[in-house]
This record gives structure tokens, sequence and C-alpha cells, in this order.
């Protein structure tokens, strides 16, 4: 890691990477796996700068003639060079690769030609066969790292030999190297995929120089895929062959291959059409996989699916020849469907290719959050659906034909953009209805194209289903959400939760009736999924739900809080008692949330808390920072008074978290934040001790390391401080620290730096604050801090009319959450917890330049004749001329 100290000694590194190649080229096959991926970590840093031999002495082992070593080989380079894949274009990756390739490329292809003539050798030897064909899958892999980035002057020259054997090789079968395993995919069926992806790679970023070799390929791979079975081991091979004709037929110049009525005719019916089915494999997901099922077809994880590389190879298609393809499937739809009419029960699977092929035709351009962007023109879309979706979903029995089921939801979903929004509010009661479906995949389905419409935006910014057409389903919607959580298989389901969580969001105040059963369930959900909590996404969605039915009901009740503590607080003793790590950082917030909506004082309940809150343990895990000080600062906030009097022995405690977190460059902005509502909120006399104490503290940080960040932070606490307890007593606590200190501060940070400050609050409470130490602190006028008063001013100036400076020095970009040992659960923020942000000098101040009018015009009569000299002689033209503005905008004069 750059910068991070080394914490293996030099002598012990070199001495590592001296023995690792032989030991791993010795070891059994799974060590040598071990010790590979060993060298490929090393390799990350210290290749190849500070392993300049490394590559020599893997080449030298290609003359060992031993397979085991040479794979071994093989293996480190590839774990090695993989990364080139998705680096991005650097002149350090490039010279990278130049070296690689000036010592690599000629062993690779030597070794290449060698291993293809041994092939042949002992064609009918099945052990040797294996041993080769793995040394030929990973020089494949290694050929398309090496390639990938640009394409390499030796592998131009050198193409005949690896495109003639590449093309050989995927022509070729040997019956010794078939399996009888008709899930795992073999050697044969692993090398003829990577050569497809070799093929694809070139077609794409290379099509010139390919173009002599790309019609054999192309003839090669079509075989290739009429020839090759639907068994679950070819996946992978023909989604990758799939994908070669995909990437062509998209290029221009390859465009004549295609144009052909029956090639097009062919394809469709011998590679799309085929590969759209749903297997027995997919019905086995879909029923006995759901959540795998799940995550393939809706979050598009399904990269090596047949189907979704013929949805792919149909939209290349179309690219060039949307008409003609779109009549050529046309037809398969309607002949699909008859087949369908015939006998639903026994074809159902007909509609189903039928309902893809639909999809996969119409869909140009999809996008996760908004469906389809860019529909086919020649489909009628609302059509279909009325005539062909809606039907299956308006039958009797929610369990009758579940997978058909699934792709009507699905096609609501995907084409909820085109299909008219009459329809859609149609769709809305069969969508809850199959809430109830036994299926997984079908009420989850149901749960997400809810959420989904839920969220699409209509005119003006609102969303598209109002409240208001939503209001006869409120009920049956709520019943069927959390009836769902108890449906075998969906207890934990993020979808279900993140439809109840959208729900609600989008009913706002006309879910109050049902709170109290609601927030009954949602407790109980709580208590059962923080034994073991294990879905980070359902968790989140159900404190944003928990969150969401506070905010609503308080918002037209605000007394009702006292109800919903009443049935939180039990659970949460409990997290807080077992230490939940995952759920502490919610609990926090969603008690901030509960405590900011009481209006006087801290409940006991929550002072029983408060020493809870500072013990250190809590503290050292960066996940509960942002919440705690949060929720600190509600403490603060409601019930400084209640601290001081009954909790004073605790003021301690709280300055040590601030200390803490002042010490840390991650956490200095939320030490602030606490100094910040301690100065603000707490009685005066109750900090007065601590007071100089906490200024020492900033000092030693400022000199130990000085960040923006922390000089922005430091530059709001001291003009708060100032406008807490004046102007003379900022300047006092500074000069008591050290003689002359104040003159320092505001010339050496406060000058300078002001100009950095971002945010209108934080803007705003700097001006105030300056503003004070100008216009009421006597030091300013008769010592030697006076020649500091006009470049302070100008300095005000410039924070109210010059843009702000976000500039960075260059080393401080780097910093990062500080490396804590172990696994931390990160924070993550509920949106539906949100704070207000707040103004402490909101009901003081409201204009802060025409309060800095007024305050001149009142500081210029206690001592006339001062105030415009010190103007005249050193304020610049421009900065005078806003002041003037600001003068006459509050219509004072000075005198």
């Amino acid at each position: 890691v750059e910068d991070e100290p080394n914490k293996i000694c030099e002598s012990d590194r070199i001495a590592i990477k001296a023995n690792i190649v032989p030991l791993m080229l010795s070891s059994p096959e799974q060590i040598q796996k071990q010790l590979s991926d060993a060298i490929s970590i090393i390799g990350r840093e210290d290749f190849p700068q500070k392993w300049p031999d490394l590559l020599t002495e893997m080449v030298n082992r290609f003359q060992s003639g031993d397979f085991h070593v040479i794979n071994g080989v093989l293996r480190t380079a590839h774990s090695l060079f993989k990364r080139y894949r998705h680096e991005f274009k650097s002149n350090e990756l490039w010279t990278e690769i130049k070296l690689v390739l000036d010592a690599f490329a000629l062993p690779l292809t030597n070794l290449f030609k060698a291993t293809i003539e041994l092939c042949s050798t002992h064609a009918n030897d099945a052990s040797a066969l294996k041993v080769l064909f793995s040394s030929l899958i990973l020089i494949a892999k290694l050929f398309y790292s090496l390639n990938f980035q640009d394409l390499p002057e030796f592998f131009e020259d050198n193409m005949e030999t690896w495109m003639t054997n590449f093309h050989s090789l995927l022509t070729l079968d040997n019956k010794l190297l078939q399996t009888d395993d008709e899930e795992e995919a073999g050697l044969l069926e692993l090398l003829k995929s990577q050569i497809c992806d070799n093929a694809a790679l070139y077609a794409q970023k290379y099509d010139e120089e390919f173009q002599p070799y790309l019609p054999r390929f192309v003839t090669a791979i079509w075989n290739l895929l009429v020839t090759t079975g639907q068994e679950v081991k070819y996946d992978l091979l023909v989604s990758n062959a799939i994908q070669f004709l995909a990437s062509v037929c998209e290029r221009p110049h390859y465009k004549h291959l295609f144009e052909d009525q029956n090639t097009l005719t062919s394809i469709c019916e011998k590679v799309i059409v085929p590969n759209m089915e749903f297997r027995a494999a997919d019905e086995e997901a879909f029923e006995d996989n759901s959540e795998e099922y799940i995550r393939r077809d809706l979050e598009g994880s399904d990269i090596d699916t047949r189907r979704r590389a013929a949805c792919d190879l149909v939209r290349g298609l179309c690219k060039f020849f949307e008409g003609p393809v779109t009549g050529i499937f046309s037809g398969y739809v309607n002949s699909m469907l008859q087949e369908y009419a015939k006998n639903p029960s026994v074809n159902w699977k007909h509609k189903d290719a039928a309902i893809y092929l639909v999809t996969s035709l119409a869909s140009k351009a999809q996008t996760q959050k908004h469906g389809i962007t860019q529909a086919n023109e020649l489909v009628n879309l609302t059509e279909f659906f009325v005539n062909h979706i809606q039907p299956d979903l308006k039958s009797a029995s929610v369990n009758e034909f579940p997978v058909l089921k699934a792709d009507g939801i699905k096609y609501i979903m995907i084409f909820r953009n085109q299909v008219p929004k009459e329809q859609l509010l149609v769709s809305i009661p069969l969508l809850i209805n199959h809430l109830q479906a036994e299926s997984i995949v079908v009420h989850t389905y149901a749960a997400h194209a809810l959420e989904r419409l839920f969220t699409m935006r209509g005119t003006n910014n609102t969303t598209l289903i109002t409240a208001a057409e939503m209001a006869p389903f409120v009920e049956v919607l709520l019943t069927n959400l959390f009836k769902a959580l108890t449906l075998p298989g969906s207890s934990e389901n993020e979808y279900i939760m993140k439809a109840i969580m959208r729900s609600f969001s989008l009913l706002q105040e006309s879910i109050i009736p049902y709170i109290p059963s609601v927030i009954t369930q949602l407790t109980q959900k709580l208590l059962a999924v923080s034994k073991n909590p294990s879905k980070p996404h359902f968790n989140h969605y159900m404190f944003e739900s928990i969150c969401l039915s506070i905010r609503i009901t308080c918002k037209a009740n605000p007394d009702a809080v006292g109800s919903f503590e009443e049935a939180l607080f039990m659970v949460f003793t409990e997290i807080l008692q077992n230490d939940v790590q995952e759920f502490i950082p919610y609990v926090f917030q969603v008690m901030s949330l509960l405590l900011e909506m009481h209006k006087n004082e801290i409940p006991s309940s929550y002072m029983a808390l408060f020493p809870h809150l500072l013990q250190p343990v809590l503290w050292e895990r960066t996940g509960n920072i942002p919440p705690l000080v949060r929720l600190l600062q509600a403490y603060l906030e409601r019930g400084a008074n209640t601290i001081a009097s009954a909790a004073a022995d605790k003021i301690p405690g709280l300055l040590g978290v601030f200390q803490k977190l002042i010490a840390s460059k991650a956490n200095d902005h939320q030490g602030f934040y606490l100094l910040n509502s301690i100065i603000e909120h707490m009685p005066p006399e109750s900090v007065d001790q601590y007071r100089k104490q906490i200024f020492i503290l900033l000092f030693q940080r400022l000199q130990n390391s000085k960040t923006t960040k922390f000089i922005k932070s430091f530059l709001v606490f001291i003009n708060l401080y100032c406008i807490k307890y004046g102007a003379l007593a900022l300047q006092e606590i500074f000069d008591s620290i050290q003689p002359k200190m104040f003159g320092m501060v505001l010339e050496k940070i406060i000058i300078p730096e002001i100009q950095k400050v971002s945010g209108q609050v934080e803007k705003k409470i700097c001006a105030v604050g300056i503003t004070k130490i100008l216009t009421e602190c006597p030091p300013m006028m008769d010592t030697e801090y006076t020649k500091l008063w006009t470049p302070l001013l100008q300095a005000l100036i410039g924070l109210f009319e010059l843009p702000e400076d976000d500039t960075i020095p260059d080393e401080e970009h780097f910093i990062d959450i500080e490396d804590t040992p172990g696994y931390q659960t990160a924070f993550s923020q509920l949106a539906f917890a949100g704070k207000k942000e707040h103004d402490p000098v909101g009901q003081m101040v409201n204009n802060p330049r025409i309060h800095l009018a007024q305050s001149l015009h009142k500081l210029s009569t206690a001592c006339p004749g001062r105030v415009p000299s010190m103007l005249s002689t050193s304020l610049n033209a421009e900065a005078l001329q806003y002041l003037q503005g600001y003068l006459q905008a509050a219509s004072v004069t000075l005198l």
C-alpha cells in the first residue's frame, strides 16, 4: 500500500521471492494453485520494478517439457496478467505490458505450437490429453489478457499461427475428451468457449486486421451452435458463441454476412428460438433455488445464460435488420401462442418463450431504474399486454402456471414506461393479489413490480401513481405485503420489505389508521431478525419503514411519539445489550429521530441510557460514529439543562468523546459537530472549567496535522464560540493560553483561510462571528491587533462575494477512512431518518451583510471618525464598493 509502513522486512521479501516459484512448481496441484495466487498478490505490489527476474524465471521453465511445471507457470501468469483486462490505460500499464510481451509473447507462441503438436501425437492417450488441454485453456486465456488493451505488434505478425490453430481447435472433436456429466463443462467446452471470447475480442477491437479470418470463424461457430446439445454443461460455450455472433452482426462491415433472408431465418430458427426455451434446469431453479433465479432474471446477473445471449443477439440483429427480424419472429410468436392455446397445461413453455421473444425484440435500451427506455416501433406492446398478459394475471388461481405469472409481472415491470397509465392502474390490484402466491418468484416479482410502479415520475416531479388513486387498495396492499413476509422462504425477502417502505412513502397519512398493527409487525420482525442479521438490504428497508411510520404519524400527531417509544424501546434495549453490531447504527438513528420529535425536556427513559452512550467501546467502531454523534446532539438540543443539573459528572465523558474524535483525520468533523452543540446548548457555567482545555486540544491538533477539513471546522467553531460568549471572551481565552495568540489566529488562520468555508449555515456563522470581532472587541480598536482590522474586514467581504476556495493541497487528497483493523460494519444512512439542517444564528441574524453594515454603524457611533479613516487607508476599492452597497441596503452611514 502506497506510503504505508512496509510490514515485511526487505531481506524476507527477497528470500520469499527467490524461493516461491520453485516451491510452487514442485508442489501438488491444489497447493500449486494457492502458491500461484500468492505470487500474483506479491506481483501486484512488486512486479515488474522490484521483481525483474520473475518473467525470465517463468519463461525458462517452459523448456522443462514437464506439463505439471508448465501449467503451474501458465496459471501464475494468468493470475498475474488478467488485471490487464480491466485496468485503465496509463503509461505505467503500457510499459509493463510491453515488458511482458517482449519476454513472454514468443515463448508463449512456441509453447502453443508445441502443445498443439503434442495433442496430435497423443491423440489416443486420454490422460495426456487432459493435461495438454488444461495448458491450451490457460494459453487461450493469456492470449485474451495480453491482447485486451491493444493489438500487440508481435501478435499481429503471428496472427496466422494463432488464428489457424484456434480455428482448428474449434472444429476439433475428440471422443476421449467428452464427459458424461451433464452439469459440469469439460475441457473441450472450456477451451472452445475461451476461443469464442478471443475471436469476439478481435472482431470487435481489431476488425480490420481480423477480417481475412472472420468468415471461417463465423462458419465454425455457427456449426458449433447448430450441433451443440441443450445440456447445462454447454451453457458457457453456447452463450459465448452467441455473444460472438452478436458482436459481429452489429459491425457495419460484416453486415453482408447476415443480409440474406435465409441466413436470418436460419439464425432465428436454429440459434435464437432453441436457446430461448425454458429448460428443465430453469424450472428446477425457479422452484427450488428461487433466490438465485431472481438474481439472474431480475438483476441481470445472468450474463452466461443462453437466454441472455440469445436476447443480445436479437438486439444486435435488430440494429440493421429490424424489419425482417421482427417479421420472422412475429410468425414464431404467433405459432407459439397458438400451440399454447391448444393445450395450456402441457404447452405453457411455448407461451413463456413467446413472451421472452417479444420482450427481447421490443427492448432496445433498458435501465434498472426506469425499465425500458427505448422500444421497437414494430411491436405493439399494449395490445400484447391486453390480449396475452392480463388474462394470465386475471385468472382465478394465483398459483396456476407460476412461470407464466412471473413472466406477466416482469412484462409490466419492464414495459412500465410504454404501457399507458390506465393499464398500469388496472394491473395494481392484480399485482396486490399475486403477493399471496405460494411461488417465491411470483410474490417477489409482484412486490418488486409494485415498488417500481410507485417510483415512476409523473408530470411536475410528482409520482405517476398518486396516493388518491391508491386509496381503495391501501388496506389490502398493506395486509398482503405483511402476509407475504410469512410465506415460506420469504421471511426476510428484501423486495417485499422495499415495497413496504415505498408504499408507506407514497401513501403518507393514509397509512395512519393501520400504524398500530404495522408497527407491531415491524417490531416483531426486528426482534426476530436481530437474533442473526443476515440480509443487509432487508434490514435497511425495515429500519427505513420504521422511520417512515414514526415520521408520518408524528407529523399528524406529535404526541404519538410516546407510543412508538413504548413499542420500540424494549427491542432496542435488547439489541444494545446483545451488541448486535449491524443494527446499532440504525437504532441510534431511529432514537435520534424520536428524541428530536420531543419538544421540551428529555424523557427519563433517554436519560437512563445517556451514560452508556459515552462508553469508549461504542466509539471504537467507525460505523457507530455518525449516528452516535447525531444522537448526542439531539440530547444536547433537547436536554442540555437536564444534563447540566442531573448528569454533570458525565460532561468530562462527553468531552472525552470529542477529544477522541478530534484526533482522527477521518472523524474530526464529527468531533466539531459535538463540540458545537455543547457550546451552543450547554449552560455556560457547566462548561467553564473545561473551556481552556478544549482550545489547547484544538491547537495541539493544528500543530500536529493541519488539514483543510480541520481548518474549515475550526473556523466555524471559533466563530460560533464568539457568537455565544462574545468577541472579547474569544480574545481573552486565546491570549490566556499564550500572549498575542489571538493576533496569530487572526493573521495565520482566519484571514487567509476563511474563503475555504463551505455551506450556507457555516458561512453565515463565520460572517456573524467575524462581524462581532470587528465591532464588539475593544482590543481590535486600540492595541497591536488594530493593524489586522482592515484585512479581517476585507476577508469577510471576500467570504460574501468571492467564489468558495475549494482547492485541497495535493497530499491531502489521499486521506482516507483510517484503516481500522478487522471488519467494521460501515454506517448506512437512513434516508427517512434525515435530520433538518439547524441554523444556530437563524433567529438572531437574517441577512449577514446587512448585519455587518448595522454593526459597523453602531461601532462608528461609539468612536466617531475611526471607522471611515481605517477603511480609506487600506481597504481595496472593490471591497469598499461592496461595503457601500451593504450600507445603502441597510440605510445606515458611518460617522
